[in-house]
């Protein structure tokens, strides 16, 4: 007989020890009562798999020469006392590492653990991993089981009317190069995505419906390699417990699907499409937004038959509160336009834009009667498309269920216009003729009418001659949500969506002219910080900062700004974790005395700027556009533009994006820009602003996960950046900054953005103030000693249409601000 030292020259290293299905009840923040986001206890089954030769045990019946398999499962057990989980990764992580640390035999492992109540459904979710002492830990595979559904499918009579159960065991395995157990698995939104589609489809075979299932599952996430689908339908049969089909898929098997998914023709799969949005039920800009997620999130997307169908967002346009048309007895709409990329065909397009429109809560009524939300599709890449019979095509009074691209009343409908250049000399006022054009021109300015073949500017410009003058006049708006938590409740379709009831809205002429009466917002300057360059420590006690919110609000400011750190020239470090204690202490101590006060945070920080939205803020204002203090920006910069931006996104909030060039007394020089300087030297800083922020706004607003585009504020920045002369420029020809560029002259990227100058109390003030002057001896200020010079700055902004003017003077600003607007409008 061998003994052990023999055997242990040549080990069995396929020998597995398992402890099958310890019962366990750990807690978890993710779990069925996930919307609480408290940790809670539920059932769980752990099965261990320990890789260890049983020569020498087998061999001499020495339990030292084996593993206990006993103390590994009280190690698993007692792990599960120790503190709450995210996610089943972060469990398996943890059991990984005790068992690694208290069992220095055990050098390889695999733990799977099954928690059949970690979804909303009679499915079991198992994940399982592995790791090998000194090693990174590998997923090995997930899987939901039991996964329960009830469509149509089958053959038979009886089954094409109605809907029967359906249940299947799903496995994925992920790509090695995608393993990770600290990036959890987004398994509810898979199983949603999953039952909401199988629920829509109607095949006759089970078959084809697994075969969806896998595809859809290949789909959902970049990370998972290949799946296998067992799908039964438990109640076909009478004679056996279920009819099942079993597959096994990776991608690369559905790639021609894919191919054929979009057109039948061997145009590329990518398409451009401009879809408009309207509203005029309910909460609004809630509708719209909501409507734009669902359109973005990939847990509603895809045909029924097609789950690899992806839209992707990359533009929006303005957003226009515009007067009802054809139906004038009902409510005003918001209308805005989105530019897409997708690979979807126009047809199925049409039936995914039309269900987003059924869950918004879009309900039969009149003909352009009233409605939660409306989208159309407006151009489709360059082409055309009429669904209709060819004898039914000379009426426009048969498009219901049909399809016609380019729109057609493109030519008829003002909301979908925008103001095409600064020689419009009138606001744009409602009419038929301008409902499309004047959205599309914000996000396809050059795009050529297949059919009259003239371009959206053209058609704009006639539009604007044939427009009558009494024609309602047409506004664009800025929707601010209500202060968060309370607002995130209803506009719920999965999980992942949730947009925030809107608490007010702003109104700025879609056209500004002299001859456009226009309301200039007016913002407060809350300084919770002791060296700000204006008013030291007066406001940075709660106290303080609430009796100087109470007075601004009843002397009529229109938000409240709330800033944790100076911009001074020299000012202190303020650390993240200082600045957010600083700002979200007094946003929440002023929601405590005022729900529906709005509020604005003054940071340059992504995480000051989502606690702070947290706290109840309802708007960003960032003197460095998103970007950060560095200039020129670096990678890094535009890195911490991405974070700043989903910020933002993720809370609704307007911002703020300001001219800077990082401390606000460098980088003064604008040499590079002088080609647009007139003879008297001026327009270069001007330019300069255009080009500069433009450019970050364009990065914000544009592409996948941008801004919507009605959201955004800018600020040419008096003050930072620029010399005395330079700051009069821009204060001097503030409204050129968000021109349209004249023809033939390169777009404006700013054009048509509201805009919010900030003078109160600046230092290009007291130099002013400093200089002799005739019989008149300059004299020194200080910040707080230059109202008067402030007043005349202010009335300057508003004879420049700024929409939002800076102030720390509430009171004596706002009547500037009043008598500027009765003498300029």
């Amino acid at each position: 007989m061998a003994n052990a030292s023999q055997l242990s020259e040549t080990p069995f290293t396929q020998d597995v020890i398992r402890v099958k299905n310890i019962l366990l009840t750990p807690s978890f923040t993710d779990g069925a009562q996930w919307a609480s986001q408290k940790a809670k206890s539920q059932p769980a089954y752990a099965t261990l798999s320990i890789e260890h030769s049983i020569s020498g045990a087998a061999a001499t019946d020495d339990l030292a020469l084996t593993i206990n398999y006993s103390t590994v499962c009280k190690t698993v057990v007692e792990a599960t006392k120790t503190r709450p989980f995210a996610s089943s990764e972060d469990f398996l992580q943890y059991a990984l590492d005790r068992c690694f640390a208290e069992h220095t035999p055990v050098n390889s492992i695999s733990i799977e653990i099954v928690r059949p109540k970690a979804l909303l459904q009679p499915a079991c979710y198992t994940v399982m991993a592995s790791g090998v002492r000194g090693s990174p830990y590998h997923l090995q595979r997930y899987s939901i089981t039991r996964l329960q559904s009830s469509p149509i499918v089958g053959v038979n009579d009886c089954e094409r009317v109605q809907t029967q159960l359906v249940q299947f065991d799903i496995t994925w395995k992920p790509k090695v190069s995608e393993l990770s157990l600290n990036k959890p698995f987004a398994v509810r939104s898979l199983a949603e995505k999953l039952t909401s589609v199988i629920s829509r489809t109607e095949y006759l075979t089970l078959e084809a419906l697994v075969s969806l299932v896998s595809q859809t599952t290949l789909a959902f996430d970049d990370s998972i390699s290949s799946t296998t689908v067992c799908g039964g339908k438990p109640n076909a049969l009478s004679i056996a417990e279920a009819p099942e089909v079993e597959i096994t898929r990776t991608l690369a098997d559905y790639s021609s699907t894919r191919s054929s998914a979009t057109d039948s023709t061997s145009e590329p799969d990518l398409h451009r499409v401009a879809i408009a949005l309207g509203s005029n039920l309910g909460d609004r800009f809630a509708n719209i937004e909501y409507a734009l997620r669902l359109l973005e999130d990939s847990t509603t997307q895809g045909d029924a038959s097609n789950p690899l169908d992806f839209v992707t967002i990359v533009d929006t346009s303005f957003l226009y509160e515009t007067e009802p048309m054809y139906v004038i007895d009902q409510p005003k709409f918001v209308n805005c336009a989105c530019l897409v990329e997708t690979n979807m065909s126009p047809v199925p397009l049409l039936k995914f834009l039309k269900n987003i429109e059924a869950i918004v809560g879009r309900v039969p009524s009149i003909r352009n009667g009233p409605r939660a939300v409306d989208l159309d599709i407006i151009t489709y890449d360059e082409k055309t498309l009429d669904t209709r019979d060819e004898r039914s095509r000379d009426s426009l009074d048969n498009l219901e269920g049909e399809l016609v691209v380019p729109h057609p009343r493109l030519q008829e409908r003002e909301f979908v216009l925008r103001p095409l250049s600064e020689s419009v000399k009138q606001s744009f006022r409602a009419t038929p003729m301008l409902f499309l054009t004047l959205l599309l021109i914000s996000i396809i300015p050059d795009y050529v009418h297949p059919v009259s073949n003239r371009s959206i500017r053209d058609l704009l410009d006639q539009v604007l001659a044939d427009t009558p003058a009494n024609s309602p006049v047409m506004n664009k708006v800025i929707p601010f949500p209500q202060p968060y938590p309370a607002s995130y409740a209803s506009y719920v379709w999965t999980p992942s969506i949730r947009v925030p009831r809107t608490a007010r809205y702003w109104v700025y002429p879609s056209a500004p002219s002299p001859s456009t009466p226009q309301k200039t917002y007016i913002m407060a300057t809350l300084n919770a910080t002791p060296d700000s360059f204006s008013d030291g420590s007066v406001n940075n006690t709660i106290d303080a900062g609430i009796a100087y919110t109470t007075k601004a609000l009843e002397s009529g400011a229109d938000i409240i700004d709330v800033g944790g750190y100076s911009t001074r020239p020299g000012a202190a470090f303020v650390s993240t974790q200082e600045e957010i204690d600083r700002v979200s202490s007094m946003i929440t101590a002023i929601r405590s005395k005022d729900r529906d006060a709005p509020i604005s945070v003054d940071t340059f920080r992504w995480e000051v700027a989502d606690a702070a939205a947290r706290a109840g803020a309802n708007c960003i204002n960032d003197v460095y556009a998103f970007t950060g203090p560095a200039y020129p920006p670096t990678e890094e910069s535009y890195d911490h533009l991405l974070k700043m931006r989903e910020v933002a996104r993720n809370h609704v909030l307007p911002a703020i994006l300001m001219h800077s060039r990082g401390e606000a007394s460098a980088n003064k020089g604008y040499s590079q820009y002088a080609y647009a300087a007139d003879g008297r030297g001026r327009g270069a800083v001007v330019e300069a602003v255009k080009v500069e922020l433009g450019d970050k706004v364009d990065r914000i607003v544009k592409g996948k996960g941008g801004l919507r585009r009605w959201l955004v504020i800018v600020d040419p920045g008096v003050g930072f950046s620029k010399t005395l002369e330079g700051n009069l420029e821009v204060l001097r020809e503030a409204s050129a900054t968000v021109h349209q560029s004249a023809p033939g002259i390169p777009r404006n990227p700013l054009a048509g953005y509201p805009i919010l100058i900030g003078t109160s109390r600046k230092s290009f003030l007291g130099i002013i103030l400093s200089q002799d002057a005739g019989a008149y001896k300059g004299r020194e200020t200080k910040p707080v000693e230059r109202g008067w010079a402030t007043a005349a700055a202010v009335a300057c902004a508003v004879q420049q249409r700024a929409n939002v003017v800076r102030v720390h003077d509430v009171m004596e600003l706002g009547d500037v601000v009043r008598v500027s607007e009765r003498i300029w409008s």
